[in-house]
């Protein structure tokens, strides 16, 4: 089974587990919005804490990875937004189905924009 990379970067470090969406610079304004929700309802999360890669070499080395956008601690799951350019869909769709096949221990779950403005609609009534 491969090995999945813990990410040490501007976001994250060994003691920065959970941590605040005011502290972060996200990829885009959805995944600032979506860690601002969790805040507010207290729940634990990490920024792309995890690594997986998918593909490789003949030598072994990763050739494609997938990084999810959030973990979320207390209940054991990654989850990964797919609010800003829909036709990524099918090429997200293909890694998780492809990280399930290699990591079948990891439970995650795919954000469509629809479920996004759903929890978004929630949010703010």
């Amino acid at each position: 089974m491969p090995t999945v990379i813990d990410n040490i970067n501007k976001n994250n470090t060994p003691v920065s587990n959970i941590i605040n969406a005011d502290e972060i610079i996200f990829a885009n304004e959805s995944e600032k919005e979506f860690a601002k929700i969790l805040d507010f309802y207290k729940i634990n999360w990490q920024y792309e804490p995890k690594t997986f890669p998918l593909e490789f070499d003949n030598d072994g080395i990763p050739t494609l990875s997938f990084t999810p956008d959030f973990y979320l601690p207390d209940i054991d799951l990654f989850i990964e937004l797919t609010t800003l350019n829909q036709n990524l869909v099918t090429k997200k769709n293909k890694k998780i189905r492809k990280l399930r096949e290699l990591y079948p221990y990891v439970n995650i779950k795919l954000f469509y924009k629809k479920d996004y403005d759903n929890l978004l609609f929630k949010f703010v009534k």
